[in-house]
């Protein structure tokens, strides 16, 4: 799997917000094998956080993608990216832009906008999006080369509400890789957008909140990967009937 033009193995994608502690952080990251976790910048200012988070980020070894979690408006999404390239120093983004503050569902409208302005810029965006094809069309044209789908709202836990929306995402865009990012809540969930045929997944709140942040992101990895197996072996079509196992014809005649 290739993200503008790096290889990375783990198709897990974890985000770094709401840990009890940054030591249970880091056992989390190390029990599910990530190579990217995701960091706010502006979450992160605000909290004050100092060098020995970041310090500890950097001695897990995975890759730091910054994102504009908490921007409303698609200037205020640019001027973040802009911060957190000079501070992390990678040109990778992960650009949300919020449309609701119930849902926290994304403003395709502005999301575009930003988007633009950014590959234009030499960044490469990973953009939080819906599920709707004409959005994701949008965002590949204004030079995104990876799309991001919401399973459900922010940190719900709901799993996927639209599965056959993303099953015709991935239709509709087979070579772009496709990354369900929010509303998992549990390992099924994971397993199940791989199954789907999505490459990869984000998730935060659910492993964060757990009893057990390290075994729940374990679990999520294995998940990850069991759904994964199952969708590149062709699994076999749903019937509405019964098939038997042991063949009818043959069998003996008892009198």
């Amino acid at each position: 799997m290739q993200f503008y033009g790096t290889d990375i193995a783990s198709r897990l994608l974890l985000g770094t917000a709401q840990y009890p502690s940054p030591a249970i952080l880091a056992e989390a990251i190390h029990a599910c094998g990530t190579q990217i976790v995701t960091v706010s910048l502006r979450r992160e200012t605000a909290q004050g956080s100092g060098a020995g988070f970041w310090d500890m980020l950097r001695d897990t070894g995975a890759r730091v993608l910054p994102n504009t979690a908490g921007c409303h408006s698609a200037q205020e999404a640019i001027t973040t990216a802009h911060m957190a390239r000079e501070i992390f120093g990678t040109n990778w983004i992960k650009l949300e832009v919020i449309g609701h503050s119930d849902t926290l569902q994304p403003d395709v409208f502005a999301l575009v906008d930003a988007a633009r302005e950014l590959t234009n810029e030499g960044f490469a965006v990973f953009p939080y999006t819906t599920d709707d094809l004409v959005v994701g069309e949008r965002l590949l044209d204004a030079g995104c080369e990876v799309l991001m789908p919401w399973g459900a709202p922010i940190g719900s836990g709901q799993g996927l509400r639209t599965p056959d929306a993303l099953r015709a995402m991935r239709a509709h865009f087979p070579d772009t890789p496709l990354i369900v990012d929010a509303g998992i809540g549990r390992p099924s969930d994971a397993a199940q957008a791989m199954e789907l045929g999505m490459d990869a997944v984000l998730l935060n709140t659910a492993v964060a909140r757990a009893g057990d942040p390290a075994a729940m992101a374990r679990g999520m990895a294995l998940a990850i990967e069991a759904g994964r197996l199952g969708h590149t072996a062709d699994p076999m079509e749903r019937r509405d009937m019964a098939v038997p196992s042991t063949p009818i014809l043959g069998l003996a005649e008892l009198g």
